[in-house]
């Protein structure tokens, strides 16, 4: 939740390179960015519900004012994974580019806006932010709530299948 409030509450854009696998927590950091530019072979994707956890703030609620309510809910509730591609279509990122040029494109993105007023794009930042900031209450409610739930039986499952490579068995907490 902290990095989430950091990545917000900075005044200066932040731009997410994705380079690699989103998945997890990956992918919510990456949602909190203002920008986002993704290599080519970027894999996006949920993993949380497989292993017994959640993000019920800006991982879910503000990913379903990108993406719709509709994609937002298939992630999460059926945890597959996504190509660069696809998340550019749904408007989760802002470009895609091979991956040798990653780099590259997100410095000329940044120097772009170097060019820029920084207390303009300060302004609007805030702007663009406050729009969604009631779902920061959200989140911070849905952390204590992933605090209380990370000592229970099913959340013990969750991560000792992880760790041991298997599949976890939920059948029980239904």
């Amino acid at each position: 939740e902290y990095l989430q409030r950091l990545i917000r509450d900075i005044p200066k854009p932040v731009v997410a390179a994705v380079n690699g696998f989103a998945i997890g927590g990956g992918p919510v950091l990456h949602v909190v960015c203002d920008l986002s530019i993704a290599a080519d072979h970027a894999q996006f994707g949920q993993a949380g519900p497989r292993v017994g956890s959640y993000d019920a703030g800006f991982g879910t609620a503000y990913l379903a004012r990108i993406i719709g309510a509709r994609r937002a809910r298939e992630v999460w509730f059926l945890c597959r994974r996504y190509s660069a591609q696809t998340m550019l279509e749904w408007g989760l990122v802002n470009a895609v580019v091979p991956m040798s040029e990653l780099h590259n494109e997100v410095r000329k993105w940044a120097d772009e806006m170097l060019a820029l007023s920084p207390t303009a794009l300060k302004v609007v930042k805030h702007s663009f932010n406050a729009d969604t900031e009631s779902i920061a209450g959200i989140s911070a409610m849905a952390f204590d709530g992933l605090g209380i739930f990370v000592g229970t039986d099913e959340a013990r499952e969750g991560v000792e299948a992880f760790n041991a490579k298997r599949a976890p068995d939920f059948g029980k907490y239904r």
